[in-house]
């Protein structure tokens, strides 16, 4: 006898995760570019965890701050807010949601390869690894060259040392991560194995050499923490000297760290066999699921997985969102986000006068007058 298939997006955990999650008052929040998601991972009580998957081609890098959200993709990088009034009115899900994201704004990037995003001082920060250098994204242009590593003699589409991670400190980036310091369109491939490197932004200097495929830097106590994903290894690293140490090693590639109160939550991905670029990493025969791994940093020790059986194979980005156990978002898939409408005072839901628009198997398409395309509408709020 067979065994059933497992339903997309099917996900086991370590039986305290839900408790936990419910304890911590958050949501773990993840990028899968290889499926295309946005995924909310909650506590609806302290048994029960769910997970709200939303589509984004490619989705990469996320950055959090207050009650804005932003996501690259493939083009473009989109903002959205959270509104907690809008949620119990939200009339494809009522009484659901403890908050609603909406759309503010997308910004059209073309393709850049944006991978890490972080607001800062000056606005939303991205690193753009076509051009090997750090950009803010705004409304002036597709992006704005803001820095580059000192290696980099020109600002050029290439991939020429696959920058990829970035750390804030006091709203600038501080340090940042490359799989090796080339200087050639995809030369970096040649020392995947251990020729990563970690950066200091204000010095333009290498701190550290001999990295596996570093990413996510990230400031914790008065170190730097990366994620070694071509060892599955969790590294700490002294800024001052350099010198590094392996914190912990997990059976996986691991990329994408989100710390949230001493607690570190850590993205796991599979490897693509059957890529070039993974295939020969220390890691690549120990590789065995995709998922989120807790781990409580003072003492180094794993709070617990999240594994993914079906569907997602590669994590590129975890966050963690504060104060919010459960939230849900309107992207661009359905109508919903067109008819929640925010003022800096007041919530309301634009009502299309066909209600069965709002079915929420169903695409909203309100129902047009004969001739001037106009939508009757009532407000609630």
């Amino acid at each position: 006898m067979t065994s059933k298939p497992y339903p997309p997006f099917t996900c086991t955990y370590s039986p305290n995760i839900p408790e936990f999650l419910w304890q911590l008052n958050a949501t773990i929040v993840l990028s899968t570019y290889q499926a295309g998601k946005l995924v909310f991972l909650s506590a609806t009580n302290s048994e029960r965890l769910v997970q709200l998957p939303r589509n984004f081609k490619k989705a990469m890098g996320i950055a959090l701050k207050d009650n804005y959200l932003a996501i690259a993709t493939a083009d473009t990088v989109v903002v959205f807010s959270h509104d907690r009034s809008l949620a119990p009115r939200y009339p494809a899900k009522p009484n659901t949601y403890e908050t609603l994201y909406v759309p503010r704004a997308t910004y059209y990037t073309g393709f850049l390869d944006l991978h890490d995003l972080e607001w800062g001082n000056e606005g939303l920060w991205a690193v753009n690894t076509q051009f090997s250098c750090l950009a803010l994204i705004n409304d002036k242009y597709s992006f704005e060259p803001k820095w580059k590593p000192h290696f980099i003699t020109a600002l050029e589409p290439g991939d020429r040392c696959h920058l990829n991670g970035m750390a804030m400190q006091n709203g600038k980036p501080k340090f940042v991560t490359a799989l090796a310091a080339t200087n050639e369109p995809m030369k970096w491939r040649e020392f995947k194995v251990n020729g990563g490197i970690l950066m200091d932004v204000d010095t333009n200097e290498i701190i550290t050499t001999g990295l596996s495929m570093p990413h996510t830097p990230k400031i914790y106590k008065d170190k730097v923490l990366i994620l070694q994903s071509g060892t599955g290894e969790l590294v700490e690293v002294n800024p001052k000297n350099g010198e590094k140490q392996v914190v912990y090693k997990f059976p996986g590639f691991v990329r994408g760290m989100g710390i949230y109160e001493d607690y570190a939550f850590i993205g796991l991905s599979k490897i693509r066999t059957s890529s070039k670029t993974f295939q020969d990493l220390p890691i690549s025969k120990e590789s065995v699921f995709s998922g989120v791994a807790i781990m409580y940093l003072p003492h180094s020790s794993i709070v617990g997985y999240i594994k993914y059986e079906t569907s997602v194979e590669e994590i590129y980005s975890v966050q963690v969102i504060p104060n919010v156990r459960r939230p849900g978002i309107a992207n661009f898939e359905k109508d919903d986000y067109r008819y929640a409408l925010v003022t800096p005072t007041e919530t309301f839901w634009a009502i299309p006068a066909d209600k069965t628009a709002y079915d929420s198997d169903m695409p909203i398409v309100p129902k047009p007058q004969q001739d001037s395309g106009d939508v009757n509408f009532s407000y609630v709020n």
